[in-house]
């Protein structure tokens, strides 16, 4: 039996409630890292072998690495947009963590975030984190997995020519080598069902007030999918902004109109999230997590590509993308539909597939498609849980979270407390030696003065001496 241990939020089996998604944020902030991790649990998971969660959240200590090497005969990381300013501390503690590891460790889909330009020159203050963890990966497996070519030129820039290879993401690979051919909408008008996603890093590349706008006042049946925590939190909690006011262009409150005609939702488990877009029409926004999961489902969608990230997947996978940046905030789904083509997306993916299957045999993985039952125990077991929906617009009744709610903000308060005399008592001590040190530069300045007074006084004297 070989023992995997995998990076991600949690096991899919793991049933948690929408309050435990939240506190221990088992998403990774963004619900899209579940559907690619629970890819891969899937893909890894055969008879012979057992798949592990490790959490999102890195332990790097010398007492975990151990822990790790004798537990575990392999570790697999599969990752998004890792290489990426904001996500240098995290990708530092993996290397430090991998660094310490015996057994193999194989990362799944790694990727650089730029802009649409592919320009890699924000790149540049994490060169070094970059080539650290790349060179920890690649001395303990025989290659490293990455998303897309600009991810590849990338890394071929920073000096590994070799043993960098195009994977794209396991997501995609959720049914093996088959891809189900997205559906005909029909004629999509008011009556169709549709879905849009948005990201709040598009904002600078188009109109995403607009395009909510518009979808909004076009659409009676329309939802909105988030997906970030920040988004969770105020569905969850709720917040003050209709008492004091703040409007937002993008739906971040409360006093958003799809916020205000409960059209938000977040998804926390992929498999309900899959279910669900199953029953639209049409989707199209610019996550591109938040496009691949309908069309995992069979439901047609179009990403609207904002950074590098989005489109070198689109790119690889063949999935249907317009540029944001030249899209107009009107933009009809009906257009977006009709332009879409999805014979590459379908008819090239058997080949992508056995790409991806080659990694994985060159990295000693076996996967449940060539080597097990092709999902099936997976998915019965996976069928059978009560996993939660999608979160929506708390109304301020009592939805069976009330007690949590109440005794999470005593807990929050009882923290903020003892922060709070924590850092009032350093507060005092520091202002004590400040005073103390004042009082010490004052002594010292005053004792400069009376010595050198005198001297000052002779040299004025002799100065002012006449001359023979």
């Amino acid at each position: 039996m070989k023992r995997i241990l995998i990076r991600s939020g949690k096991s899919p089996f793991y049933v948690a409630s929408q309050q435990e998604f939240l506190q221990k944020d088992l998403i990774g902030t963004n619900s899209g890292n579940l559907l690619f991790s629970d890819a891969a649990h899937k893909i890894l998971l055969t008879e012979r072998t057992e798949v592990t969660s490790n959490g999102i959240g890195t332990d790097a200590t010398p007492e975990r690495a151990r822990q790790i090497n004798e537990d575990y005969d392999v570790f697999v990381i599969p990752l998004a947009n890792a290489f990426r300013p904001s996500f240098k501390p995290n990708l530092n503690k993996l290397s430090t963590l991998i660094e310490q590891l015996t057994i193999p460790v194989v990362v799944v889909g790694v990727g650089a975030q730029v802009s649409e330009d592919y320009d890699t020159t924000r790149l540049v203050p994490i060169e070094a984190s970059v080539k650290r963890f790349v060179k920890a990966v690649l001395e303990r497996s025989a290659s490293i997995g990455v998303r897309g070519e600009l991810t590849a030129s990338y890394l071929e820039r920073l000096g590994f020519k070799r043993h960098v290879e195009v994977i794209g993401c396991p997501s995609m690979f959720l049914h093996g080598d088959t891809f189900p051919t997205p559906r005909d909408p029909g004629t999509i008008d008011a009556h169709s069902r549709i879905a849009i996603n948005m990201s709040p890093g598009a904002i600078a590349v188009g109109d995403m007030e607009g395009l909510a706008r518009h979808a909004l006042s076009r659409f009676p049946h329309l939802r909105y999918y988030a997906q970030n925590l920040a988004d969770a939190e105020v569905l969850f909690w709720g917040d003050t902004s209709a008492v004091t006011g703040p409007q937002t262009r993008f739906p971040r409150r409360l006093t958003h109109p799809l916020f205000e005609e409960n059209r938000v939702r977040v998804p926390l488990d992929p498999k309900t999230w899959m279910d669900e877009l199953a029953t639209y029409d049409f989707v199209y926004g610019t996550r591109i997590h938040g496009n691949i999961a309908p069309l995992l489902a069979g439901t047609p969608s179009v990403v609207l590509v904002h950074d590098s990230r989005t489109l070198e997947l689109c790119r690889y996978f063949g999935i249907p993308h317009r540029m944001l940046r030249t899209t107009p905030a009107d933009v009809h789904p009906q257009e977006l539909y009709e332009q879409a083509d999805y014979s590459e997306m379908v008819g090239g993916h058997k080949e992508r597939f056995d790409r991806f299957v080659g990694f994985l045999d060159r990295n000693g993985l076996e996967n449940t498609f060539t080597h097990g039952d092709g999902g099936a125990a997976f998915d019965l077991r996976l069928g059978a849980l009560d996993l939660p929906p999608s979160l929506g617009v708390w109304d301020g009744t009592d939805d069976g979270a009330l007690h949590y709610r109440f005794s999470r903000m005593h807990e929050r308060h009882t923290i903020t407390d003892r922060r709070i005399e924590v850092l009032t008592k350093k507060n005092n001590e520091l202002q004590k030696k400040l005073t103390s040190l004042e009082r010490r530069l004052s002594t010292l300045e005053s004792g400069s003065i009376r010595r050198i007074g005198p001297a000052v006084r002779r040299q004025v004297r002799r100065r002012l001496r006449p001359k023979n």
